[in-house]
């Protein structure tokens, strides 16, 4: 995202549509026909709009999106662990506010499967991606690898649906983390129109490890551990000043926040819509991209550089064949 509103290079950007449009092979027809299977499909409005905002400022100046805090701090990065309990209860801000504002007025969802047809459905949503990744292409293709990457993270969250019966998604565990946290302080969340009734009230009163969302997050952790671990990249030791850790808090509490007002992240409602043929997984992207263009500005006031990623983070620069998704 930042190569594309810094330098004007899309060619990372444009290779993520291949996600979502990988990952709809299988979450369309499935979740369409299939009565064990659910799509995410949300409606467009004014939540879903400021939501994705708040969560592109929120994910600039905490340098990581959601499965980014977790890769991250799967790596030891200290910036990530102070993101991550301030993300939690953002989430959990998140969440008392939506029911009022899913109340607004909106235009509803817009399911093409619903609208068109299975077959007819899939096939418009693939092509609205690869109209979408043409116009920030630009003539700049991405590499094999990323495409490659963007592919194989497709296929994957396809398997995800697959063995779980819903679409990948991230932010809603980090919420439930942060509930959780929260009614064991001694503050009862269930007279909250959102946790009173419904999943949410059966994902608040069960065990951390039957919400499909907070066991995927934990495995994310566990396997980024595994692997930083194999590779010797555990990034402990790397300390962080009192900007940075002003940047992560903030952050954290903006993206929990942005999260929940817009149904998901650049994960849950970007590919996890966009894969289940909902317009709003399009909507979110686009209304992300002025959020990340406020916070790519307030960066160094958090001591980061405008392009290129913070060593404190755990993520590697951004390269001209190595670009932060």
């Amino acid at each position: 995202v930042r190569a594309f509103l810094v330098q004007g290079d899309g060619s990372g950007l444009g290779a993520a549509f291949l996600t979502p449009a990988i990952a709809a092979l299988v979450i369309v027809p499935l979740g369409t026909n299939g009565s064990d299977y659910i799509r995410f499909v949300a409606p467009i409005g004014l939540p879903l709009i400021l939501g994705a905002a708040i969560f592109g400022v929120g994910m600039q100046i905490a340098n990581g999106c959601g499965s980014g805090t977790l890769v991250a701090a799967g790596e030891g990065a200290r910036r990530m662990w102070m993101v991550l309990p301030f993300f939690c209860f953002g989430g959990v801000l998140g969440s008392l506010i939506l029911p009022a504002a899913a109340r607004l007025p909106d235009f509803g969802a817009v399911d093409f499967p619903a609208l068109f047809g299975l077959w007819p459905g899939l096939l418009g949503m693939e092509l609205l991606l690869a109209v979408c990744a043409l116009a920030v292409l630009r003539g700049v293709w991405p590499t094999q690898r990323q495409c490659a990457i963007a592919v194989l993270i497709g296929a994957l969250a396809g398997t995800l649906f697959f063995v779980s019966g819903e679409p990948w998604g991230i932010t809603m565990g980090l919420t439930l983390w942060g509930a959780k946290a929260v009614q064991f302080a001694g503050f009862n969340l269930t007279g909250f129109e959102f946790w009173e009734s419904g999943w949410q009230r059966a994902a608040l009163d069960g065990p951390i490890l039957a919400h499909v969302s907070s066991l995927s997050d934990i495995g994310l952790l566990l396997g980024t551990f595994c692997a930083a671990g194999l590779l010797g990249r555990l990034r402990y030791r790397v300390k962080i000043g009192w900007r940075g850790a002003a940047g992560a808090a903030l952050g954290g509490l903006l993206m929990g926040i942005g999260a929940r007002l817009s149904y998901g992240c650049n994960v849950g409602a970007f590919i996890g819509g966009a894969s289940s043929g909902s317009l709003h997984g399009i909507v979110w992207i686009a209304a992300a991209l002025p959020g990340c263009w406020l916070g790519i500005r307030l960066r160094p006031a958090f001591g980061l550089n405008v392009l290129a990623a913070d060593q404190a983070s755990g993520l590697n620069p951004i390269t001209r064949s190595n670009r932060a998704a």
